[in-house]
């Protein structure tokens, strides 16, 4: 990720921190958006993710809810995680969603991409 923020600067810090985003965010998601059910392939589309490649795909969201019991305490700690994942990879500190949400905006303007589609609320 250093390498490609190297390489390609604000763009690559804006694309690292969309992804930031929507992971943070699954809580206000009907499904999480993690890479396992992230779209990847528009010509696979809809089966294009980890998730929908599963035998059964239910299984992974069983797993997450019965077999591990991944609950609300467990979701904050990974969104937590995320955050400060995010905040030594950019060099500053995020303390929540909306703040690595207003960097992402804040590089997307620096790089001169045009704003996307909202990003989960956030």
């Amino acid at each position: 990720m250093k390498q490609a923020m190297g390489r390609f600067g604000d763009e690559a810090r804006a694309a690292f921190a969309k992804v930031g985003v929507l992971m943070a965010s699954a809580r206000r998601t009907a499904q999480a958006l993690h890479p396992t059910n992230l779209h990847v392939n528009a010509k696979l589309f809809p089966r294009d993710t980890i998730q929908s490649r599963l035998p059964d795909p239910a299984w992974l969201e069983a797993w997450l809810d019965k077999q591990i019991q991944f609950d609300a305490v467990w979701e904050n700690k990974v969104v937590e995680r995320i955050l400060h994942n995010m905040s030594l990879l950019m060099e500053r500190s995020f303390a929540s969603v909306q703040e690595l949400n207003r960097f992402r905006k804040e590089m997307m303007a620096r790089a001169g991409t045009p704003p996307s589609a909202p990003l989960a609320s956030a």
